[in-house]
């Protein structure tokens, strides 16, 4: 019988070359990238994690309302997810809410319960160094900084612009480009406020009596209130206005690093009208950013303020704290850029924290606590002998069946396993990825829906050589009709996978995730291993023998058909010379 013409033209070497490229690339990647560290992030039911919790405070020091706890733990829940599937649990504990992430990421479950209420105001004075108390006011005509003279008063070279329209910090003790310096002090200064309490639980009545007084000194519309406070102001003390300053009035505030403090105006755009904030890196190759879009209400008011205030000053305010003041150096009406002392995880979780919202109350976190794994490294064994398992079941029913084929099925579950491994350790560097107790069983699953794949594919080249094809032959053609089968299969799988990882929260999205990705992995192995393999024993003389590939019954029916037909072509030819007669 004549070969396939589908034949001639499969070229198996340059599939499994570009698997084996696949492998390098991320078997490269696993090595040269993430410190050495070469296996799987595990998830907390496996390897313990940490756990810290979160202390809602409100200003009357009543319990919190329940709806907004809920709303609250959505949030920080959304935080969660937005840093991928990483394993972490969010539940409430009555006012509290307890955060417990994979391994020993205790800054970063804090960073979770970060209130993220961002607001733009604008600079009225400073900044002023912290350490600069009461008693030490500048003299007239002197700068607050550094007690020379006012920057207006001599020559300063101008300050590089950033794309967005914002001056560059240029001073490395406060953040901000240029100063405006303090008034003179009025003669008759307000007494300063009360150093806030230390060691004082967040329900407590005097936290409650300590905001109130705070607001009526560094929230305060007289001048000499402002003044003192702002001199007065301790960055270093634990601050219970944090988190509930009033939008509508000026704040005294100190910058985020605690080096400096400022006077600052009344809030003229809040933070609920950025539409996205996403990490990235300064334009200048120096440090990180964070670019910010607003929503169309939003965007207009910074864009008629900027406006109206170019050469000023403007604050980026976050929970009451200064996170830095660059100059405004030309109107902005696109996407703009907080600038400060960040690094890429710190620009990173001020993004996440913005992106999903401010919460609707503040939290005082507590100590981080180690927690142990809930199920334990035997559950894990566990996991991992009911895969061993399934796999030498697998492997008995293939040998059995079809044998030198079996052998090959083995060998791509391997090599699926292969790159399923290196998927792991990469995603969880990636997207903070842990492999849970849930993900191990959607892994197993998932060599169930390999091997249905190498049984489609073999029993129909099995049909095709009963129909009187050769197994040469035959490979191509079973190849495209198995194709379409495997491809409809694995689709509804990953849907189903997809569905299932939308819809559910905790544990089972892991579930769905790692069920999702083996199917794409499947579709990979089957594409670039089994099909190049099965075209090069069928082209093989000592291993192309149907016998040693489990083919032996079905190619002898095939040679029956194909003795068969010539048999019948004759008679047809024979009746056809007597009708001519």
């Amino acid at each position: 019988m004549a070969t396939s013409s589908g034949q001639q033209h499969v070229r198996p070497w340059r599939y499994l070359t570009a698997f084996a490229g696949i492998v390098v690339v991320l078997y490269a990647l696993v090595f040269l990238t993430g410190g050495g560290n070469l296996t799987p992030k595990l998830g907390i039911d496996l390897q313990g994690g940490t756990r810290v919790t979160l202390t809602a405070r409100t200003t009357d020091g009543q319990p919190p309302p329940r709806d907004q706890l809920i709303q609250a733990q959505d949030i920080i829940e959304q935080r969660v997810n937005g840093l991928g599937v990483s394993g972490a649990e969010v539940q409430l504990d009555g006012s509290n809410i307890v955060i417990t992430v994979p391994g020993d990421a205790g800054e970063q479950a804090r960073s979770l319960g970060q209130t993220a209420q961002l607001r733009f105001r604008e600079v009225l004075q400073g900044p002023v160094p912290a350490n600069q108390a009461a008693g030490q006011q500048p003299a007239p005509g002197q700068d607050a900084q550094s007690g020379q003279a006012p920057a207006s008063q001599a020559p300063a070279s101008p300050a590089p612009a950033q794309p967005q329209g914002m001056g560059e910090q240029s001073r490395p003790v406060a953040p901000v480009a240029q100063v405006a310096p303090l008034q003179d002090p009025p003669p008759t200064p307000a007494p300063s406020p009360t150093p806030s309490p230390s060691g004082l639980a967040p329900d407590d009545p005097r936290v409650a009596a300590e905001v109130t007084k705070l607001r009526e000194t560094r929230q305060s519309t007289d001048q000499a209130t402002q003044l003192q406070a702002l001199l007065s102001l301790n960055c270093g003390a634990p601050d219970p206005l944090q988190g509930y300053d009033d939008p509508t009035k000026p704040l005294v505030a100190c910058s985020e690093d605690g080096q400096t403090k400022y006077l600052l105006g009344p809030s003229f755009l809040e933070g609920t009208e950025i539409a996205s904030a996403q990490a990235q890196q300064n334009q200048q190759g120096v440090g990180w950013v964070v670019g910010l879009t607003f929503k169309p209400q939003g965007a207009d008011t910074w864009g008629r303020y900027t406006t109206e205030n170019v050469g000023k000053n403007v604050a980026f305010v976050l929970d009451g704290d200064v996170v830095s003041a660059p100059t405004i150096n030309q109107p902005i009406f696109g996407q703009t850029q907080i600038s400060g002392q960040f690094n890429q995880d710190r620009a990173q979780q001020l993004a996440q924290v913005l992106r999903y919202g401010s919460l609707p109350l503040s939290f005082d976190s507590g100590n981080a606590q180690t927690v142990s794994a809930s199920l334990g490294l035997a559950s894990l064994e566990a996991g991992l002998i009911a895969g061993a398992v399934g796999l030498v079941l697998v492997f008995a029913y293939c040998l059995f069946y079809y044998r030198l084929l079996g052998i090959l099925t083995m060998l791509s579950l391997a090599l699926s396993g292969l790159v399923v491994y290196a998927v792991l350790i990469l995603l969880g560097r990636w997207i903070g990825f842990t492999l849970d107790l849930a993900g191990v069983a959607g892994f197993i699953i998932a060599i169930g829906i390999t091997a249905d794949s190498f049984v489609i594919f073999f029993e129909r080249l099995k049909d095709e050589m009963r129909d009187g094809r050769t197994f040469r032959s035959a490979v191509p053609r079973s190849w495209e009709r198995a194709r379409r089968t495997i491809l409809t299969a694995d689709a509804v799988s990953f849907l189903a996978a997809a569905v299932l990882y939308i819809l559910a929260v905790g544990e089972v999205r892991g579930f769905a995730f790692t069920l999702g990705m083996s199917t794409v992995l499947d579709l990979v192995v089957v594409f670039l291993v089994t099909f190049p393999l099965v075209v090069l024993i069928s082209r093989s003389k000592s291993l192309g023998r149907p016998g040693l590939s489990g083919l032996a019954a079905v190619d002898r029916i095939g040679s029956r058909h194909r003795r068969e037909k010539p048999a019948v072509g004759r008679r047809a030819a024979t009746t056809g010379k007597g009708a001519g007669a």
